[in-house]
């Protein structure tokens, strides 16, 4: 299985690097604009490049299942937030080539004067910063993330359709047959990404409806929310994996969020997300009511026992809410009657704050499985181990084979620990392949 993540994952890679240097292979055929220097052709070429890297975002945040798969969500969203500031870089970089070179140019900035392929680029840069400024703030300049998501969405089109606009308008690297047929097929590509996202999608996810049957209290300020189709069969998942939910109203509504399912994949008739009381939503799931409609868009993500049934045995690692995703693992591998041996490190701030303790504990009478829990402020009769998950403790309850391929290692928490956590199983000599990080801050 991990041979054929691996297939799939450069072979996207290199459909991406397609994608991506197209536009630049495209402007190196035919002739070229006479009399033109080779720092304005440079210009030119970044200005494609960035042009080009925008309009794939929207394919990597299509949530296309194949495309995800063999680097999971986290991986892929952390890419699209990167891959922005290159595109930004070579946007920039193509009118300051110009004003350097050519002083005259910066008239062009004069968008009352300039001419329209010149409004359009300039616009659509000031939106680009805009849109990459609000994202990166988003926290700092206290932006509902509803909102974020909506103007987020707005901005990345209007973006794109100015800087097309002022590829068209410019006229002089559309002169062959060749290069209108690209700009004609990445304009298509655009608008096609577009009505799968806000269109086609939500019509899939509208005729297959789910309910809210429970929502339950659990320690640690969580609740569980269990959910069934209506009408359909349901939903095939790996234990491990999230997906995206959207409450109370149309999949045509921005107000989405990602939840790792909590429940069992042996149980497809319905489905638990435990949810911590965090954020402006997840503060009102207490609040819904059995019979209230949500919409489901997954599964998602490569956090999952599933992907590595070569193992001998796994180990788990969380923190807090982190267990959500473990908790799916842990239930579904007792459903399955699993024998192999099984670790879960969970680190919380306190005894009373451990989500599922009761039921890790009965997990233990059906699983070969050992649990160690490390608390920041233990009781006063604690006798486990106290304080942060850190390399000394990894070395007293790790196994002690830690061949490649023997033990794979699963971390879910607060990006702190899971960074302080990979570090130490590093230093332990854990195959960087072994252990596998499930990331919150998707959004």
């Amino acid at each position: 299985m991990r041979t054929k993540y691996v297939v799939q994952g450069i072979f996207w890679i290199l459909v991406y690097i397609l994608l991506a240097s197209a536009p630049l292979l495209i402007l190196l055929l035919g002739k070229m604009p006479e009399g033109r220097e080779f720092w304005r052709e440079l210009s030119v070429a970044l200005g494609f490049a960035g042009l080009a890297l925008m309009s794939l975002q929207f394919a990597l945040t299509a949530r296309f299942k194949s495309i995800k798969a063999p680097y999971g969500a986290d991986i892929v969203y952390h890419f699209h937030r990167q891959i922005s500031f290159v595109a930004l870089a070579f946007i920039l970089v193509h009118p300051l080539l110009l004003f350097i070179f050519s002083p005259r140019t910066l008239a062009l900035l004069n968008i009352i004067s300039a001419p329209w392929r010149a409004r359009a680029g300039v616009t659509a840069v000031v939106l680009l910063l805009v849109l990459i400024g609000a994202s990166v703030w988003r926290k700092r300049l206290k932006i509902e993330y509803t909102h974020w998501r909506i103007w987020h969405g707005i901005l990345a089109t209007a973006v794109i359709a100015l800087a097309i606009t002022h590829v068209v308008l410019a006229r002089h690297y559309l002169n062959t047959p060749l290069k209108q047929t690209l700009w004609i097929a990445y304009g298509i590509f655009w608008v096609g990404l577009l009505a799968y996202i806000r269109v086609l999608k939500p019509i899939l996810l509208l005729i297959r409806p789910y309910e809210i049957e429970s929502v339950l209290p659990e320690r640690g300020s969580a609740w569980s929310l269990t959910i069934r189709p209506v009408s359909h069969p349901g939903l095939n998942f790996m234990p491990g994996q999230f997906t995206w939910i959207t409450v109370g109203n149309s999949p045509f509504s921005e107000a989405e969020h990602p939840f790792s399912f909590s429940s069992s994949a042996e149980q497809q008739e319905k489905m638990t997300f435990t949810i911590k009381e965090l954020g402006d939503f997840t503060r009102k799931i207490k609040t819904l009511q059995p019979g209230q409609k949500v919409y489901v868009d997954g599964p998602f993500g490569h956090f999952s026992v599933d992907r590595h049934p070569h193992a001998e045995q796994f180990v788990f690692i969380a923190g807090g809410v982190g267990i959500t995703p473990i908790m799916s693992m842990l239930r579904t591998l007792a459903q399955r009657g699993e024998k192999r041996p099984l670790t879960l490190i969970y680190a919380n701030r306190d005894w009373e704050s451990i989500i599922f303790r009761e039921e890790i504990e009965r997990l233990r009478d059906s699983l070969a499985l050992k649990v160690v829990h490390v608390l920041e402020k233990p009781p006063v009769d604690w006798t486990e181990e106290t304080g942060f998950i850190n390399q000394a403790i990894l070395e007293r309850h790790l196994p002690k084979t830690r061949r490649c391929n023997t033990i794979e290692v699963f971390i879910c928490g607060p990006q702190p620990m899971m960074n302080a956590v990979e570090q130490a199983l590093s230093n332990l000599g854990i195959p960087y392949g072994d252990y596998h990080s499930e990331q919150f801050n998707l959004v």
